[in-house]
């Protein structure tokens, strides 16, 4: 039996707080003196980094005596300090400064708390240009520092809780029409085929409480006879816990005000909680009886295929895990119990103390299962795996399409690319958070592409395969489609739903200012061959009407379009080529400039600090959902998952491009661009309704500009070793729908705060030109 002891001492409690009260004071009193002396900010990020940590290594700190700035401790609790141009979520403003430079513009100091080094590793990687973003905890947080709701998700359905509310929900009466009435007549059929038996007849009357339970669950409790534990709710006494004082000057007080405390005062009452001692546990003896051995022949098979259906149905719809719980609990407990030991109540509303059981539910249906994760990994991407594995079964078995449609394989291997999107994502986010900052853009670049080059490569050989034109139209498409809905589509919709709860948000303008930059280099250089063969390559149209000798009828021509190959034939070879291998080397360039601009020489732009929330205390441990060596196995597997599924998804789209009555250019921009998005844009969102817009708008912008400076070169690159036909001239819609994105981004980008209605017209120009494409013709080659 433990003992929990506190005291308080009234005199130190009121001498600390007149100290903290004086100690604000000091530090906020003199404003002309904040301004006369600003805060220098250090040039380079600095990550203060645990010495427990084995992979990230030891991170020296300085000496008290420098400068303040250079000086952090990490704690269990580490704050991320991010400078930007928000002011919704600042804990401090600094004004507009003049220097010697010129002028600096103010920005607000935002903190985000980080449970540990790794979090804050991840926290930093989010802020850094190049580097994926990533919203999703890496490390397991204690259910105990998890809010309510969050309890409830994991909870295991044997705690009886005090009842609040109605069991008569939404929720709940859909259960009965998609498992309890089918599950309650399973029971009631076994009920007298077990009383046939005779020595089954226990078993019997367990299927008739069995079946009246499962009709209507809620607000009903399975216990075992003479087993049930009551744990009283017991709140300990108040107290205020004062955090120890590590200044010498204040100790020095502490210890004056102590000397004059009173010698004599009344000593703490400990408080004692009883818990009560679980009984006994005795080896049941049914299992020797001739009626489990019936039980186990005639009535639990077929009633275990009935609960691992309804296990599995619930737990593939998320949002009716509970019922999923359920199943499994009646599964692997109840009915293998002696029936004699099932005991079944009505549950009382003024119910004051918990009480544990074998099985309790008091709602089918929880909104809030969406959040739920194993070992990291979100339900909805868990899921989805055994679509991905009977993908690649019945893509690559049945070749002859026998069992499944060209289309329907279609869609399973694009659905597919979802979950290996969202496993590369976390696979890349851990490795960079447990990583120096060299090693994890390294990871950034290469895998952070994965999923897009993947599709372009198997469509351009399925393409030279075919001897067809038509799967290059789909890749620069494609190309455009993520631009478009990266520039367009990403920003709109987090500012929509972030607007929305915020109302205004405002964001960084000197990065996004950088990014819109970046955007214009990428834009350019990406479609310069294409003004360039429209400056100088003829105007071919291929059929033209005319009446000889009427002058009054017009001269009508179709599908005109400029054709380099009818000029010059040296023109492809000896400029355009050689135009386009300058890009491919200028872009990646103008990209690892970014890098260094950003992360090196000006990185105050982001002005990344970690610093610490209380210093002096214990490192804490944490588990890390994906070590490093896990997320590069993870890595791996899934790209190679994401080019089988790839490989499958061009071998059956030719059904599509051929028949049907959609544009090609749709199915490119839409279908095959923005699936393998579909992770970043959760994110985004997610980002935006804790009112970190910045992070939402650096989401997409990051995807554009990967796009056209690492992806595009490396197309390039791809067709210069093996010739596949990819030449890098865009049709005239690819074009301007490219530049007049741009350009509509560039001006919304420009205040540093956006709204739902500025989100709002990102998202219908984005369904203008979808509509543009929608109604287009196809392609000449298709």
């Amino acid at each position: 039996m433990s003992h929990k002891k506190s005291s308080v001492v009234t005199g130190d409690v009121e001498s600390l707080r007149r100290r903290s009260a004086a100690d604000n004071q000091d530090n906020y009193a003199d404003p002309e003196q904040h301004h006369r002396f600003p805060r220098r900010h250090s040039h380079t990020d600095r990550l203060c980094v645990g010495s427990q940590h084995p992979e990230l290594g030891t991170a020296e700190t300085p000496s008290p005596d420098a400068s303040s700035h250079h000086f952090c401790q990490y704690t269990p609790k580490c704050f991320l300090t991010v400078h930007r141009g928000a002011h919704g979520t600042s804990a401090r403003s600094t004004p507009s400064i003049y220097t010697e430079e010129g002028w600096e513009e103010g920005a607000s100091k935002t903190t985000i708390r980080a449970e540990n080094e790794v979090e804050a590793h991840r926290e930093a990687n989010n802020y850094r240009f190049g580097f994926r973003k990533w919203k999703a905890n890496l490390t397991e947080k204690p259910i105990e520092d998890r809010s309510d709701i969050v309890k409830e998700l994991y909870s295991d359905l044997s705690i009886v809780k005090p009842q609040q509310g109605s069991i008569i929900t939404f929720g709940n009466i859909i259960y009965v029409f998609l498992f309890g009435w089918w599950v309650s007549l399973i029971y009631i059929i076994m009920c007298p085929l077990m009383f046939l038996t005779i020595f089954g007849a226990p078993y019997g009357r367990l299927c008739l409480k069995m079946a009246w339970y499962f009709i209507w669950p809620f607000g009903k409790s399975v216990e075992k006879a003479g087993d049930v534990v009551k744990r009283s709710i017991v709140k300990p006494p108040k107290c205020e816990v004062i955090p120890e004082e590590r200044d010498s000057e204040d100790n020095n007080d502490l210890v004056r005000n102590k000397d004059c405390a009173p010698l004599l005062m009344s000593s703490p009452i400990p408080v004692e909680i009883p818990v009560p001692e679980l009984p006994a546990r005795n080896i049941s003896k049914h299992w020797c009886r001739i009626s489990t051995f019936i039980w186990l022949l005639l009535g639990y098979p077929v009633l275990a295929m009935v609960h691992a259906l309804a296990c599995a149905l619930s737990w593939l719809l998320v949002f009716t895990i509970p019922v999923s719980k359920m199943n499994a609990r009646t599964l692997s407990i109840v009915l293998l119990m002696a029936p004699e030991d099932v005991q079944i109540h009505t549950l009382e509303k003024a119910r004051g103390c918990e009480t544990r059981v074998i099985l309790c539910c008091y709602q089918a249906f929880n909104v809030y299962y969406y959040k739920y994760t194993i070992q990291g990994i979100n339900i909805f991407a868990l899921n989805l795996l055994p679509l991905v594995l009977m993908t690649l079964i019945i893509g690559y078995t049945d070749h002859e399409h026998n069992h499944l449609s060209s289309e329907t394989k279609f869609v399973m291997a694009i659905i597919s690319i979802i979950p290996l999107s969202y496993y590369i994502g976390m696979g890349i986010a851990s490795f960079s958070a447990q990583s120096n900052f060299a090693v994890g853009a390294v990871v950034n670049a290469t895998f952070g592409s994965i999923t897009e080059m993947t599709f372009y490569i198997t469509a351009l050989l399925q393409g030279q395969r075919a001897g067809t034109k038509c799967y290059e139209e789909i890749v620069k498409a494609a190309l455009t489609g993520t631009l478009l809905g990266c520039i367009l589509f990403i920003p709109g919709i987090c500012m929509i739903i972030g607007g929305i709860k915020h109302r205004e948000q405002r964001f960084n303008s000197r990065s996004a200012g950088v990014s819109s930059a970046l955007l214009f280099i990428s834009i350019g250089g990406v479609f310069a061959p294409t003004l360039f063969s429209k400056t100088f390559g003829n105007l071919v149209c291929e059929s033209c009407t005319n009446i000889p000798g009427n002058t009054s009828v017009p001269f009508i021509c179709k599908d005109c379009h400029y054709d380099t190959s009818q000029t010059d034939p040296h023109l492809i070879l000896s400029h355009i080529e050689a135009l386009v291998y300058t890009i491919s080397v200028l872009l990646p360039a103008a990209y690892l400039i970014g890098l260094i601009f950003t992360l090196k020489t000006h990185s105050h732009i982001y002005d990344i600090h970690i610093s610490d929330g209380q210093g002096g205390h214990a490192h804490g441990h944490h588990v890390v959902h994906w070590s490093r060596w896990r997320a590069l196995g993870v890595l791996i597997v899934a790209t190679v998952l994401m080019a089988c599924c790839a490989d499958l998804s061009t071998e059956n789209i030719e059904p599509i491009l051929n028949n049907s009555s959609i544009s090609q250019y749709f199915i490119g921009v839409t279908v095959l661009a923005m699936v393998p998005e579909l992770p970043e844009i959760v994110n985004g969102i997610l980002f935006a309704v804790q009112n970190n817009i910045s992070l939402s708008l650096e989401v997409g912008s990051c995807i554009a500009v990967q796009v056209c400076m690492i992806q595009i070169p490396l197309l390039i690159l791809f067709n210069a070793f093996y010739d596949v036909g990819f030449v890098l001239v865009f049709s005239d819609i690819h074009l301007w729908a490219s530049i007049f994105s741009v350009i509509l981004v560039n001006y919304i980008f420009m205040d540093g705060k956006c709204d739902y209605f500025q989100g709002t017209a990102l998202v219908v120009v984005y369904l203008i030109l979808l509509s543009l494409y929608y109604f287009a013709p196809p392609p000449r080659s298709c």
